[in-house]
């Protein structure tokens, strides 16, 4: 099965998201879609208007009255686990979005040793330690001890972001002394020297019960929402250390083919590699770098080599690992990674990760449906229209039904690529070809058994019906920024034909 992963949420998802789903389950399933991907299920420090990853409670999956109220942005717990259990029953694994790095909104304050540390700079203190308050407790009132009775207190953390000091607030990155240590934890990225500290009240892994209640935690949430797998945030700043501990606990104790998926945001496939290896292979990482391809692409229109397309993808370096995205929350407009990929070129970044042999591709919500949304930058609202990827549909049922087998690449035109599937058992196969320029074509020999055969687009981009010659010897074409899906005339009509049978 070609399986391939929605990314069921945006930024600025309005309603109530686990129902939706519920609605559109069937719908996503006749796509294709394999697994979909949910935003975080768990309470947040601004309650309703958070997304996720301002987490407070990791036990609070809109069950308790807590910050604002019961609900979560996208719903009740009981609306979650319906959400979960209609993915399961259309055969779509589930995977939750799972934020480890840091908390907000403590309960109650404490009085702490930091010291302040240079932003550009972690490992630069600037002044000598001293004692302030900074809201460091949480006990979740609400909650009461339900799940668990763990209380976190200032040992649990390595930093914070807010302090109180002489009865003033103080803004900065601050590094918390504790018994673990006075210095950040070493087994992270070192952007700025060292990039332990993200926001909020960031972990401290090297405290042997956090540890412990995060294993807790995490066969807790197993048992609770029988989710097949994570999606595991902000990677950068959490301990490799503690990753490897974890996910072997996962692995071994709690569900053997728990699938755990990655954001290490890096532009270089070589420091995602890096990465890779040294949590042994255990997880899988989204392709940044091939995401920054495809923005670059986009702006630079026929001044791009889409020769060098996947050049530097984490794709091509590990590419059982990679799973491939045009884009996703975090790079939409007016977000904090913005590099949103043009409309144009959506059309041909989709069929590059849907139809290419190796990507296991991940879909955004707002490139199937639509999106939009008006936020605030600089001062001035603007309103955001994302137009859903009119051929997206077609390019998932190709995925479905033509793209199997070995892959021939002609990737020998700065303007014009295009590859063969070859097509394996009952699937026939297909020829992908994408321009990014004026029209294009590649003359291209499928062999005696391919001979005197009529091949149309499936993606009715071009009506040209294209014939092979005795040797299987055909020019195939492709309109102007555009892609075309070549497939034999004869399985497209057995398609039509399957389609008219489900109406």
């Amino acid at each position: 099965m070609n399986g391939v992963i929605i990314q069921f949420f945006h930024w600025y998802h309005e309603g109530n998201l686990w129902n939706e789903f519920t609605e559109k389950c069937d719908y996503l399933k006749n796509l294709g879609f394999t697994a979909v991907w949910f935003p975080p299920a768990t309470k947040c420090v601004l309650g309703p208007e958070g997304r996720g990853y301002d987490v407070y409670d990791l036990y609070d999956l809109g069950e308790f009255n807590q910050k604002g109220g019961i609900p979560t942005r996208y719903g009740t717990k009981e609306e979650y686990l319906s959400a979960i259990k209609k993915a399961h029953e259309a055969g779509i694994s589930v995977y939750a979005d799972t934020v480890l790095n840091h908390r907000m909104g403590g309960d109650e304050s404490e009085t702490i040793t930091v010291h302040q540390v240079d932003e550009e700079n972690r490992n630069e203190t600037t002044g000598k330690p001293f004692t302030a308050k900074a809201f460091t407790k949480f006990f979740f009132p609400e909650r009461n001890g339900k799940y668990s009775d763990f209380i976190w207190d200032h040992t649990c953390f390595s930093g914070i972001d807010v302090i109180q000091k002489d009865h003033k607030g103080i803004k900065g990155i601050f590094k918390i002394h504790n018994e673990y240590g006075t210095e950040w934890n070493q087994a992270v990225s070192h952007q700025f020297g060292n990039y332990d500290y993200l926001m909020g009240a960031d972990v401290e892994y090297r405290n042997p019960y956090v540890v412990r209640e995060m294993k807790n935690w995490i066969k807790w949430y197993l048992e609770t929402t029988h989710v097949d797998g994570f999606r595991l945030d902000a990677l950068k700043h959490i301990s490799v250390d503690f990753l490897q501990e974890w996910i072997i606990y996962i692995k071994t104790e709690l569900n053997t083919d728990c699938y755990i998926l990655g954001e290490f945001w890096k532009s270089e496939s070589e420091k995602i590699s890096d990465f890779s290896d040294k949590i042994n292979d255990m997880i899988s990482c989204f392709d940044v770098p091939l995401h920054y391809n495809f923005f670059t692409a986009s702006k630079d229109e026929k001044d791009y080599d889409l020769s060098q397309i996947l050049k530097g993808s984490f794709m091509e370096k590990k590419p059982v690992l990679s799973v491939s995205f045009v884009e996703n929350h975090d790079t939409q407009k007016l977000q904090s990674l913005e590099s949103a990929v043009k409309d144009w070129f959506k059309p041909l970044a989709y069929a590059i990760i849907l139809l290419s042999e190796k990507a296991y591709p991940c879909v955004f919500y707002p490139d199937l449906f639509g999106a939009e949304y008006t936020d605030t930058k600089d001062g001035e609202e603007i309103r955001i229209i994302m137009p859903k990827v009119e051929i997206l549909p077609e390019l998932l049922e190709a995925r479905k039904q033509f793209a199997y087998g070995e892959q021939i690449s002609y990737f020998d035109h700065p303007n014009c690529i295009a590859w063969v599937r070859k097509g394996k058992n009952e699937y026939p196969g297909c020829i992908v070809v994408l321009s990014n320029g004026e029209e294009g074509y590649k003359d291209i020999e499928l062999g005696k058994e391919n001979a005197d055969s009529v091949y149309r687009d499936f993606t009715r981009q071009r009506k040209d019906e294209i014939k092979t010659d005795e040797n299987g010897k055909a020019r195939f074409v492709v309109s102007s920024q555009s892609v075309s899906v070549w497939v034999k005339e004869d399985f497209i009509d057995l398609t039509v034909a399957k389609e008219s049978a489900l109406n």
